[in-house]
């Protein structure tokens, strides 16, 4: 494949997809699909075989699928080039929200609202850098719709070279911001469409960005993983009174603040690898049982944590938050007995301890006093899915009904998890693997020289992408989340056997500042001619036989 990628080929498909809204579970969405799949019939790499674009049925809104297109070469290796196409919502945009998808529009108008000045440091290194022409906003552009652009120029120039080896399969798949209903659909899906085709999967690269605040050496890169991520949960039970007479119950808000102070950034539950720190632990929600004012302490308080890792499992995770939770009520609670004044001895003073223990072994020792307990569980938990609720909160509702069955009292902790896991992946040392780094190195290499800028090599991508179901992840670890993890089997359906594609991936994408904000921006330069180069290169050194 010597075809160089055109970068006006590249700006096209970015401006064009960028224009197409497609917010995460809208109906934009889910129009998309055959919107995109319409285009690349007409495009150059695939006009000359319309019956190589297809779709991919994905869960959630009617006709939400995932987009497939398939430029053949010569022989059975093939690159899989795949990102995802929706979107985060744009009413952060407030009055500029009708231009939240019209870049050289948005640009000039954010021109005119950012303060130089007196914005803060984010706006101001906005406006700097929409001043000049190296970057462009738009909701969407950075995040990933540029990606998918520079996938589909270096199709394109795949198709026009006469002599190319290999095949290039193109997968543009919805909902990577929710639930990636998309990517676990192709993954199922791969295997059967490798099987049909007459294909070897040799490679996936994924097209996701990467935010860069500073010159943009740390966005020119390609990983070779992604981390994986976990929604640990813990509910947290207390012992509701009066507030006139809160030293005769145990207050739930204050032991979950006790809790979540201990986590939040708990180096205990970040990992490194190789130098490559993983995000701290942060805490994203958090809300008390009560549903109106009144003056009764909360009874019970829910709350979640973003876990990023790398080789950790959940077990490991939820050991580790078990004995953070202990340090953290302990001493609580030990307070709260010293704090208690001469009148007060007529009420019980706070336990040594909380109870603490996980979502599993409450079930388990619920069931020995209630035979039916998983049917009566299965039915409140299809009733709970079916009300649309987030995972979360499906979770907390599930387990709130599980505590109410269980006989048991506060103070205490149910650990959990609430939300579907996200697997990290890294090449390991099998034959694709070995192939597939050794092209991203070299390619890197090559096009960084090319351009006068290096361009990195590292092991996992920062953020959770659609990389955890399309990659070689460790199906081992699932069992242990399914036990604990309340909706597991109602609102979130895992499939019986293999879920993951099990194809060697890693991401290689554009790069910007500030997606998921108004003032999200793509750096162009690197987007539309650097990028589908080392792109191309990459497929071209998998696919070549050696």
């Amino acid at each position: 494949m010597t075809t160089t990628p055109d970068p006006a080929r590249a700006a096209h498909w970015a401006m064009a997809l960028t224009e197409m809204p497609s917010v995460t579970g809208s109906e934009d969405e889910a129009a998309f699909a055959m919107k995109l799949a319409a285009m690349l019939r007409a495009s150059p790499a695939f006009a000359d075989a319309p019956d190589s674009v297809w779709t991919i049925r994905a869960e959630g809104r009617e006709g939400r699928a995932c987009v497939a297109g398939l430029v053949r070469g010569t022989g059975r290796r093939t690159v899989v080039l795949t990102g995802h196409f929706d979107t985060v919502q744009t009413g952060d945009y407030g009055p500029l929200q009708p231009l939240a998808i019209a870049p050289e529009a948005l640009k000039a108008a954010l021109l005119e609202h950012l303060d130089p000045v007196a914005g803060s440091e984010a706006e101001k290194l906005a406006h700097a850098d929409l001043s000049g022409p190296d970057f462009l906003p738009g909701r969407g552009l950075l995040d990933m719709k540029s990606g998918l652009a520079a996938g589909l120029a270096v199709a394109e120039a795949f198709a026009a070279n006469p002599e190319r080896e290999g095949n290039l399969l193109f997968l543009a798949v919805p909902d990577e911001e929710v639930n990636s209903a998309g990517a676990r659909a192709a993954a199922r899906a791969l295997s059967g469409i490798a099987e049909r085709l007459g294909l070897e999967l040799e490679a996936a690269i994924n097209l996701d960005a990467i935010a860069d605040n500073g010159d943009g050496s740390y966005g020119r890169a390609v990983a070779l993983g992604t981390v994986g991520k976990l929604l640990p949960s813990a509910f947290v039970v207390g012992r509701a009174v009066h507030a006139s007479y809160a030293v005769r119950g145990v207050n739930a808000a204050a032991l979950a603040g006790a809790i979540a102070a201990a986590v939040e950034w708990s180096p205990d539950l970040t990992e490194e690898t190789e130098g490559e720190v993983g995000s701290a632990p942060t805490l994203l929600g958090l809300r008390d049982s009560k549903t109106a004012y009144d003056v009764t302490t909360p009874e019970s308080v829910w709350m979640f944590w973003n876990i990023a890792t790398h080789r950790r499992g959940p077990e490991a995770v939820l050991e580790t938050l078990d004995r953070l939770v202990r340090e953290a009520t302990g001493p609580l609670l030990a307070t709260l007995r010293e704090r208690r004044l001469p009148g007060d001895d007529d009420a019980p003073p706070p336990p040594a301890e909380a109870a603490v223990l996980t979502y599993e072994a409450l079930r388990a020792e619920t069931k020995a006093r209630i035979p039916d307990l998983d049917e009566r569980l299965a039915v409140f938990a299809g009733t709970v899915a079916a009300e649309g609720l987030d995972l979360p909160e499906q979770c907390r509702r599930i387990t709130e009904y599980l505590w109410g069955l269980s006989g048991r009292a506060g103070p205490a902790v149910v650990l959990g998890f609430a939300s579907m896991p996200y697997l990290p992946t890294l090449l390991d040392g099998e034959p694709r693997a070995r192939r597939l780094r050794a092209a991203v190195e070299e390619a890197a290499r090559t096009v960084g020289d090319r351009h006068g800028a290096p361009i990195a090599v590292r092991s996992y991508f920062p953020g959770i992408s659609d990389m955890s179901f399309l990659g070689d992840g460790d199906e081992a670890s699932v069992p242990a989340v399914a036990a604990n993890t309340p909706a597991w089997g109602a609102g979130i359906s895992w499939p019986e056997g293999p879920a993951l594609a099990g194809v060697p991936i890693v991401n290689a994408g554009p790069w910007g500042r500030d997606y998921h904000t108004r003032l999200e921006r793509l750096h162009t330069p690197y987007a539309f001619r650097v990028l589908p180069e080392l792109l191309a290169d990459i497929c071209r050194r998998v696919l070549e036989e050696a």
